[in-house]
């Protein structure tokens, strides 16, 4: 139980700052306010974290997603192959350009998709691949993008939960034919929302800029259909501070889960691997929970530790993708994602924690004990 002294350890702690709240008064007092300068600067800086890959920068992650979809596109009568391990928007884009999902399982330590399933999903209709960077810690790319350039497919990386991640000194986002980021106010760095594309194609980027500008690069001389999915530069100048602080919060992140991994000794529960050559930023520190998952989290509810699970129901149970496809007779074989939907509790890693807090945090978890 909390002592009265001790106030609760949420699960996250959004980031606003002065610095924020001066670059976003700046920026009204402008009167520049959307799709100006602030946002042409945040998309240069943003390249740096992603090998100097052109930058799109709209209006949250999910637009962004949607928006490279279409660029590339993707559409009706395509597949595409999707975890069901993740947030609903990485399959709801798919389903918002009108292609079909398809879900593959999971590695159970990384929580990314398994390469071998996603080789065995692919069909004649593949026409692209979505890594989702889950939780901060990158996908297996070293094995996918082998697969995708084997069968030509697009890859899509969903890097919304993982800023400056990497693999084997690659940082996501730069893999495949565009990357996803989102700057949602709980994620690793923000812009109050927003989200970026990136890519290498200069001229997929330039239809990026087209689509999300109601298919404008010069006022009324429309050139494609497009929509309004346009970042403002209030957001833009927010994440241009946020940027500047990421790489020092990024180290605060690992530090903190460095600690937890070396003092969460409880039997209950299983702390993140990280795979040989990867960077994991741990947007979320996920543990795995053996035993009365419910039951724990009470617990630790109860000790003032914040705690939550992401995601409890996988995408293909979820009402939207499950009805149709009971109505089509279409089943998913997924134990890892069924498997990990059941275990997983996120605990807080964020930088504002203090070496108190982080003790509190492994003694609850310790406390657990065997039996649940």
């Amino acid at each position: 139980m909390t002592s009265i002294n001790e106030q609760p350890i949420p699960a996250a702690r959004p980031v606003i700052g002065e610095d924020e709240i001066e670059a976003a008064v700046r920026v009204l007092r402008s009167g520049r306010v959307v799709q100006g300068p602030e946002v042409a600067a945040f998309e240069e800086g943003f390249s740096r974290l992603v090998d100097d890959r052109h930058c799109v920068a709209v209006n949250s992650g999910t637009s962004a997603l949607h928006l490279l979809l279409l660029a590339l596109g993707i559409g009706p009568g395509d597949e595409v192959i999707v975890p069901s391990f993740s947030f609903a928007a990485s399959a709801n884009a798919v389903r918002l350009v009108g292609a079909d999902v398809v879900f593959a399982d999971i590695e159970p330590g990384s929580f990314g998709l398994d390469p071998a399933a996603v080789e065995a999903a692919i069909t004649p209709r593949t026409a692209a691949i979505m890594p989702v960077h889950l939780y901060g810690h990158p996908a297996a790319m070293d094995k996918l993008m082998p697969i995708a350039d084997k069968h030509k497919l697009a890859v899509v990386e969903d890097a919304c939960q993982a800023h400056a991640a990497a693999l084997n000194g690659t940082p996501v986002g730069a893999f495949g034919a565009g990357g996803t980021f989102s700057f949602y106010p709980t994620k690793n760095m923000h812009s109050l929302e927003g989200g970026m594309v990136t890519t290498a194609d200069a001229e997929l980027a330039r239809t990026l800029r087209l689509l999300r500008n109601q298919g404008m690069e010069q006022r009324y001389a429309n050139e494609i259909v497009g929509a309004n999915m346009r970042m403002t530069d209030v957001s833009a100048a927010v994440g241009r501070v946020q940027l500047g602080k990421v790489e020092a919060w990024t180290e605060q992140r690992r530090a903190n889960a460095a600690y937890l991994d070396a003092h969460i000794t409880g039997p209950a529960v299983t702390t993140p691997p990280v795979a040989e050559g990867a960077r994991h930023v741990y947007h979320q520190y996920t543990v795995r929970i053996s035993g009365d998952r419910d039951a724990a989290m009470a617990k630790l509810t109860e000790a003032g530790i914040g705690n939550a699970v992401y995601y409890p129901t996988p995408i293909h149970r979820l009402k939207p993708y499950w009805e149709p496809d009971q109505k089509a007779g279409r089943t998913w074989d997924l134990p890892e994602t069924e498997r990990a939907a059941a275990e997983v509790v996120s605990l807080p890693v964020h930088p504002s924690l203090t070496e108190g807090d982080l003790q509190r945090i492994a003694a609850a978890v310790n406390s657990l004990g065997e039996n649940l």
